[in-house]
């Protein structure tokens, strides 16, 4: 029987080092064993990119490394993403979602975390990467006719951009049909009432279940 604990262990050390050759091989090595694709994602690598995460908050880690850590969760998930989706294809999914860091802001593991999650929850997930012009969200939302909106801001100076969108939203009469969800450290639920959005998450596990109660599942 294989120490799938210890295999955890080390796919969170690979994160946290950035090691993206040895992110991918883990990856692998669990396919190989049978295990269960999104277990592997929640008890391993997501581990590592929380710890990455926190110590960037506390000033431990700089950009390069944090980008590194998230680049080594990317390569595993490109390895157990075809895995997961096969788990799924008699399943419906359930819902579009495109999600992204707001113009100005140039934060990303909390919404990749996020992205990552909704994956391997069921959502079908266009990830538009850090500081992304107003314009990038509503643009690709209307493309692949995406039911939810994510908009990620880390910093107050660029929260203003998260109305700005939802104004956009409206404006262009889409707000009966896409939802937009916010999150980011400086933000809350009174600022998601206050610029119409229609929902707040606090961190990614609320994330996605507040994105399944907006699809009604």
């Amino acid at each position: 029987m294989p120490d799938t604990k210890a295999l955890y262990t080390k796919m969170e050390k690979t994160v946290l080092d950035g090691d993206i050759d040895a992110a991918a091989e883990l990856a692998d090595e669990s396919l190989n064993q049978g295990l269960d694709p999104l277990e592997v994602i929640n008890k391993g690598y997501l581990i590592g990119l929380q710890k990455v995460g926190d110590l960037w908050e506390k000033g431990e880690l700089f950009l390069p490394e944090m980008v590194q850590g998230a680049e080594a969760m990317k390569a595993a998930m490109a390895k157990l993403q075809p895995a997961l989706l096969a788990k799924k294809e008699s399943v419906k999914t359930l819902g579009k979602v495109v999600i992204g860091t707001v113009h100005g802001d140039i934060h990303e593991i909390g919404k990749s975390i996020v992205g990552t999650l909704l994956s391997a929850n069921g959502f079908e997930v266009v990830d538009l990467g850090a500081d992304t012009p107003n314009e990038d969200f509503i643009n690709k939302a209307k493309e692949i006719d995406a039911d939810i909106i994510g908009l990620s801001a880390l910093l107050t100076t660029t929260m203003p951009e998260q109305k700005a969108i939802v104004e956009l939203i409206k404006k262009e009469g889409l707000a009966d049909k896409i939802k937009v969800i916010v999150g980011g450290a400086p933000v809350s639920q009174s600022w998601s009432d206050e610029i119409g959005a229609n929902g707040y998450a606090e961190d990614a596990v609320a994330a996605v279940n507040l994105c399944k109660s907006l699809m009604g599942t």
